[in-house]
C-alpha cells in the first residue's frame, strides 16, 4: 500500500511539472539562409504565381505576417550574432564572417535557461566558437555540405565530427523531429531549426530536379532597366566600375550566372541574361521547396503530439538576398532585397489569424520577443527590444523606432560589395557608401578603396529603388534629416566608436561637398587601373 501511495504522489507531481511546463508557450524558431521574402507566397511578390512556400503562407494565413523586417548586416555570422545576443555588431563583435560568441554572450539560450527552458540548436550555425549556452546542439561545421552533412556535437570535440546520410534540409529537419520526440517533456522547449537551405550552390535534393521544369520564371523588370539605380559609389565614375563591382545575374561581372552556368553556351547579350536567370532561380526554389516541405514535416509531428498550438512558430531568414533584381545575386547590399528579411508567426492562444504590420523590426529585436513570450523582461545587455505587443495587437506602440539600421562591414570580399551604413524609415532610404575596408587596406589587392557615395531613395514613390535622388534640391530637407538620425543611430548603437578606422573615412565624406565628389573621382580612376593592371588577381578565399 505504502508503495502505492508513493507511486501515486510521484505521478501527481509529473503531471504537475508537465502542467506548469504547458503555462510557458514552447518556441520553434525556423530559420532558413538566404530567403528572400519575394520567394515567400504570403509576401506577394512576382514569385508568388509559383506557389513556392505553401507551407510558410499557411504559417502566415493563421498568424502575423511582418512586412517591415530588416537584418542589420546581410551576410551570415553577423546577423545570427545579432539575433543570439540581441545586440548590434559594434557591441557583439561579429562584423564579418566567422565571428565569435562566446558562451557566457550567447544571451538568448543563457536567459531562456535560466526561465526553465530546454534549449537546442539544430543545423546551420556558422559562428566559430560552439553554441555551448544550449542544453543541446548538433550544428554544421562552418558553411556545412548539402549532401551527407557533417556535425558538431554536444559532448565532441570540435573537430569529432558526426556524418549523416541525405540532404541537408532532410538531415537537419529529421533531427529536430529526433530531439522533439526524446526532450524533457516536463520542461518548455526552444530550439533552433536552422536550414542551410537555400544558400548557394543550391544543391537541391534529387526528388526536386523536375520541380519547375517546365515553367518560364518571372523576371523583375530591374534585371534589364538600370533606371536611376545606384551611384559614383557602385557604378564608378561614368560607369568604369561596373565590370568590378558586385556579382550579377549577366555576364558584367567577374562573378555571374552566365559566366558560371552557361560555359558551353552559345547565347549572349540579354538572351544569356534570361537563360542564366531561369538557370538561377530554378536552382534556388528548388532548396526552398525543400525547406517549405520540410517544415511541413515538423509541424506535422507538432500537432500528432498535442503541442501545436501551444508552439510558438517563427520563420525567417538571416538575410534577404537577390533574385535578379538589379541584375544582382546574392545578398550583402543594403538595398531591399537584401536588407529585408521574411518574418511569420504563428500562436493561437496570442496572435490572431491574418495579421499584418508594417512596423519597423530588426533582427536584433526577435530575442527581447522571445524572451517577452518566456516570462522574461529586455536585459540591459540587449540592445533590442521587445514588439510582442505588436504581435498580439498589430499596433505599434507610441514609442516604437521609426527607423531600421543597417552596416555591411566587409568591403570588396568574395561578391565584391562596397562597405556602407544605411537608415530606413518607412518612407525613404539614405545610404553612405564608405568604400573601405575596417583592416588595413593594400592597395594591390582587390580590397582597396573604391569611390566614397550617398543614395537616397523615396520608397513611396520608388519602392524598388530605382531613382537616387540624393543631393536633387527637393529633397535636400529629407537627406539632412536623415543624416541627423543615422548620425544619432550609430552614437547610440555604439557604431561610431574612434576604435573603428573606418569611420575617419565615414565623417570625411559626411558632408559631401563637390570637391569630396572629386576625390571619389579619382579613387574610382585609381581602382579600376588597378584592376585592369591584375585583371586576374582576387581576395584570398577563406578557408
Amino acid at each position: 500500500m505504502k508503495h502505492i501511495k508513493i507511486t501515486f504522489f510521484f505521478i501527481l507531481a509529473l503531471l504537475a511539472l508537465t502542467v506548469k511546463a504547458q503555462e510557458k508557450p514552447n518556441i520553434l524558431f525556423i530559420m532558413s539562409d538566404d530567403h528572400s521574402a519575394e520567394a515567400v507566397g504570403a509576401y506577394g511578390s512576382r514569385l508568388a504565381v509559383l506557389n513556392p512556400t505553401p507551407t510558410i503562407d499557411a504559417l502566415a494565413s493563421e498568424g502575423m505576417l511582418m512586412q517591415n523586417v530588416f537584418c542589420t548586416n546581410s551576410i551570415c555570422s553577423p546577423s545570427r550574432a545579432s539575433i543570439l545576443t540581441g545586440q548590434y555588431s559594434a557591441v557583439n563583435g561579429v562584423t564579418s564572417l566567422g565571428g565569435k560568441v562566446a558562451k557566457e554572450n550567447q544571451h538568448l539560450p543563457n536567459y531562456l535557461s535560466e526561465a526553465g527552458y530546454q534549449t537546442a540548436v539544430i543545423g546551420k550555425w556558422h559562428l566559430s566558437t560552439q553554441p555551448l549556452a544550449f542544453d543541446y546542439f548538433k550544428v554544421l561545421q562552418s558553411q556545412g555540405k548539402y549532401f551527407n552533412p557533417d556535425f558538431e556535437v554536444i559532448g565532441r570535440d570540435k573537430n569529432n565530427l558526426v556524418q549523416e546520410e541525405g540532404h541537408s534540409s532532410d538531415v537537419i529537419t529529421n533531427e529536430v523531429i529526433d530531439w522533439l520526440k526524446n526532450r524533457n517533456k516536463t520542461k518548455p522547449f526552444f530550439v533552433k531549426h536552422h536550414f542551410k537551405a537555400p544558400h548557394g550552390p543550391f544543391d537541391n535534393a534529387p526528388r526536386y530536379d523536375t520541380y519547375l521544369a517546365d515553367v518560364e520564371i518571372p523576371e523583375p523588370a530591374s534585371l534589364f532597366e538600370e533606371g536611376n539605380h545606384g551611384s559614383l559609389a557602385t557604378k564608378g565614375h561614368n560607369g568604369e566600375l561596373k565590370p568590378y563591382i558586385g556579382s550579377s545575374v549577366s555576364g558584367r561581372a567577374r562573378r555571374s550566372c552566365a559566366r558560371n552556368y552557361l560555359k558551353k553556351s552559345d547565347l549572349n547579350g540579354d538572351a544569356a541574361t534570361k537563360e542564366a536567370y531561369q538557370i538561377y532561380l530554378k536552382k534556388y526554389l528548388r532548396c526552398i521547396k525543400g525547406v517549405d516541405d520540410n517544415i511541413k514535416r515538423v509541424i506535422d509531428y507538432l500537432k500528432e503530439e498535442g503541442i501545436y498550438d501551444n508552439t510558438i512558430i517563427i520563420y525567417t531568414s538571416d538575410q534577404g538576398f537577390y533574385l535578379g533584381e538589379h541584375d544582382y545575386i546574392d545578398k550583402r547590399w543594403g538595398y531591399e532585397e537584401g536588407a529585408r528579411v521574411p518574418f511569420i508567426v504563428r500562436y493561437p492562444k496570442a496572435i490572431k489569424a491574418g495579421l499584418k504590420s508594417d512596423a519597423i523590426v530588426e533582427n536584433v529585436d526577435f530575442a527581447p520577443t522571445l524572451l517577452d513570450f518566456a516570462g522574461i523582461e529586455t536585459p540591459e545587455v540587449m540592445q533590442g527590444k521587445s514588439f510582442r505587443t505588436i504581435l498580439e495587437t498589430g499596433k505599434e506602440p507610441k514609442d516604437w523606432k521609426q527607423a531600421a539600421y543597417y552596416h555591411y562591414w566587409l568591403h570588396m570580399a568574395h561578391h565584391e560589395v562596397p562597405a556602407h551604413i544605411a537608415i530606413r524609415t518607412k518612407t525613404h532610404k539614405l545610404i553612405q557608401f564608405y568604400g573601405t575596408s575596417n583592416k588595413s587596406t593594400n592597395s594591390k589587392d582587390f580590397n582597396a578603396p573604391t569611390p566614397p557615395a550617398w543614395e537616397l531613395y523615396d520608397l513611396q514613390k520608388d519602392p524598388h529603388e530605382m531613382n537616387n535622388v540624393y543631393g536633387q534640391p527637393e529633397f535636400i530637407s529629407t537627406q539632412d534629416k536623415l543624416k541627423k538620425e543615422l548620425k544619432a543611430l550609430r552614437a547610440e548603437y555604439k557604431e561610431d566608436d574612434p576604435k573603428y578606422a573606418i569611420n575617419k573615412v565615414i565623417n570625411e565624406y559626411w558632408d559631401y561637398t563637390a570637391e569630396d565628389e572629386q576625390k571619389a573621382i579619382h579613387i574610382s580612376h585609381e581602382y579600376k587601373a588597378e584592376r585592369i593592371k591584375n585583371p586576374k588577381k582576387t581576395r584570398k578565399k577563406k578557408k
